[in-house]
């Protein structure tokens, strides 16, 4: 049972891969395979990309729920983690930005891809001087606002694969109402970026 935090971390790897390579497939991104799909395909794709985030969204709780119950917090869990929740954010903006560029999209999707790829920088200087830098309750917030609100842009994006309504009086409020979580949840990855900045400073200096 003390391994099963781990296995789920993993299978979060396996399946934030497989939502990547079913968008960039629905967004005509593999060669030879995107060409043979028909638009019915494509929709699947999309819907199966969406519940595949759907679960890897929901291991990213019940893997540090479980690890702290089972108490089987191991070092390989730590590591692996945080790894997974980069790739499942960074896959996903991806695949959305293959999808569909939208210019309400591709700002917060780029300023919360820089903060994640600093602050691992950030990580990996400070853990070879033996330095941790911890996580803020803040920070754990961002995390679930950024699936949230990726997860939103994900129907947002795949709209007709849900067969949802095509009226513009309510595609237009859900897709406003989406980006702005989005950029909330950009704003939110900045200043955990600049705090995780500061304490790197104070510690480095």
């Amino acid at each position: 049972m003390k391994a099963l935090p781990n296995i789920l971390t993993s299978a979060r790897l396996v399946i934030a891969l497989f939502m990547f390579v079913a968008l960039a497939a629905a967004a005509g991104g593999v060669p030879w395979f995107s060409e043979q799909l028909t638009a019915d395909q494509q929709f699947s794709l999309q819907r199966w990309a969406f519940w595949a985030f759907v679960v890897a969204a929901i291991t990213d709780f019940f893997d540090g729920w479980l690890a702290r119950k089972l108490d089987a917090v191991s070092i390989w869990g730590a590591i692996l983690d945080p790894i997974g929740d980069k790739i499942l954010v960074c896959g996903a903006l991806l695949g959305l930005m293959a999808l569909r560029p939208d210019p309400l999209v591709i700002l917060p999707a780029g300023l919360i891809l820089f903060r994640e790829f600093a602050v691992s920088a950030l990580r990996e200087v400070g853990a070879g001087k033996g330095i941790k830098l911890p996580v803020t309750l803040l920070a754990k917030w961002k995390t679930t606002l950024q699936l949230v609100a990726i997860g939103a842009e994900l129907v947002v994006v795949s709209w007709g694969a849900f067969d949802l309504p095509q009226d513009p009086a309510i595609v237009g409020p859900a897709s406003l109402v989406t980006h702005g979580l989005l950029w909330l949840a950009a704003v939110v990855t900045l200043i955990t970026g600049a705090q995780y900045w500061e304490a790197a400073r104070k510690a480095l200096t």
